[in-house]
């Protein structure tokens, strides 16, 4: 039984177990499915059409039109290593975008032949150091966790590559071998500035589109009542929010459902340090537009009608692989979160011991975080007594991986290199995690 149909075998059975077991009687379980299907929701309304789809066409594009020569010349096993892990480790500070999209890309880059260690490097380090994380890391958390945040991903991607590489070296020159065996693609019908600029385009509608917001929103409601709130989640009949100021007896860090019927205005509040990021954020969908009429103009310019559909199959080839797994794993967060109060997370991850810092690594490697919304989720997780070495060990673990991402990665590299990834990024989150926090209290 090849991989995909043992994947498939797991999913039934696990289906089967869930079903056959679990009380849909309880309140706390009927909660944790509606919690799923609102988390899936709001996935689906703001991650999907502006983030996800879009990084399958890149990914296609990439599948298609990338040369595996020079693929393999600069990320492949045999390239130079400062190139290629220099190169994966710091593509987040130009992304900008989170695992949801650099997941496909990392499939594109690593099906065309980039080496396991450059492509770990970048399935790492990707969403890991967005920059407006970063910032807005230092602002509300700390300098110190925004600096060891940003130095920790590099440095992180690089470990990990290196060693991913290592342990899976046979399988690599095999797998190098086998692409060198396939037919050479047909000369390019493209200049070189024709391709950079067409997939600088689209990376380009990518970041813009998927641009956040990092501003703390001031939201009136019916009843007179003014608050100060990071939202969370968004569905179309309720807004999740986190209370960024006290209000009346309830404390800063609070989380409330707002219906939307409740809502009379809400306004965005900015510092002034970030004032550009939210003036961009306002505008995303003009640069978005302008550079999606750029590609479409491309497209129809320097593309013939086989090269697009082959563009095409790809993209639907990803599409179809990834985007189930990705749609399963927000529900099983959501799910599984549900059923874990915050008060009970912070108990399990206070002081800076090795236990608080595992606990910390395994949470953040599970949940799903939206850009920036791990800001405010964990600043009030430290109001709750979380120590700040569990603080950054979910800081490094969160944003590479996810229940989605690792089905995700699980169907790209197979259940070996997964558990391996999987292991590297929790156990060295792990140890940073509590060294930091013997320094920073």
């Amino acid at each position: 039984m090849d991989r995909k149909q043992l994947g498939i075998l797991a999913a039934l059975v696990g289906v089967f177990l869930f079903a056959y077991f679990v009380n849909f009687t309880s309140p706390e379980v009927q909660n944790a499915m509606h919690e799923a299907f609102y988390m899936l929701q709001w996935y689906v309304r703001y991650h999907t059409l502006a983030c996800v789809v879009p990084a399958m066409f890149i990914a296609g594009a990439i599948a298609t039109f990338f040369r595996k020569e020079a693929v393999l010349r600069h990320l492949g096993p045999k390239a130079n290593k400062v190139e290629a892990y220099g190169v994966a480790s710091t593509s987040g500070t130009v992304l900008a975008v989170c695992s949801c999209s650099v997941l496909p890309m990392f499939a594109g880059i690593y099906r065309v032949g980039a080496g396991l260690g450059p492509a770990s490097a970048f399935l790492y380090a990707g969403p890991a150091i967005n920059v407006m994380a970063i910032f807005l890391t230092a602002r509300v958390l700390g300098l110190d966790l925004g600096i060891a945040r940003v130095v920790g991903a590099i440095v992180f991607a690089i470990v990990i590559g290196l060693i991913m590489a290592v342990i899976f070296r046979t399988d690599e020159q095999k797998r190098t071998a086998a692409a060198m065996q396939l037919p050479d693609p047909p000369p390019a019908k493209r200049k070189g500035w024709q391709t950079v600029l067409f997939f600088a385009s689209m990376i380009l509608f990518l970041v813009f589109s998927d641009w956040a917001n990092p501003s703390q929103t001031v939201i009136n409601t019916t009843d007179g009542r003014q608050m100060t709130v990071s939202v969370l989640i968004r569905t179309s009949e309720t807004y999740r929010v986190q209370l960024e100021q006290p209000l009346g007896d309830q404390p800063k860090g609070t989380k409330l459902v707002l219906n939307i019927d409740q809502i009379e205005s809400e306004t965005d509040l900015t510092p002034a340090s970030y004032q550009w990021v939210a003036w961009v954020y306002h505008h995303r969908w003009y640069f978005a537009a302008t550079l999606f009429v750029a590609t479409l103009i491309m497209v129809a310019s320097w593309f013939d009608a086989d090269e697009i559909a082959a563009w095409m199959n790809e993209t639907w080839s990803f599409s179809k692989s990834i985007i189930p797994l990705l749609f399963g794993g927000v529900l099983a967060t959501g799910f599984i979160g549900a059923l874990i109060p915050e008060h009970i997370v912070a108990s399990w991850v206070g002081g800076d011991s090795f236990r608080a810092n595992l606990v910390a690594s395994m949470i953040g490697g599970m949940w799903y975080f939206a850009t920036l919304t791990e800001v405010p989720i964990l600043e009030a997780l430290l109001g709750l007594g979380m120590g700040r070495g569990p603080a950054l060990s979910l800081l490094l673990a969160g944003p590479a991986l996810s229940l989605p991402s690792i089905a995700v990665i699980y169907s790209v590299i197979g259940g070996k290199k997964t558990i391996a990834f999987v292991v590297l990024t929790v156990l060295m989150s792990t140890i940073v995690g509590m060294i930091f926090g013997w320094f920073f209290v």
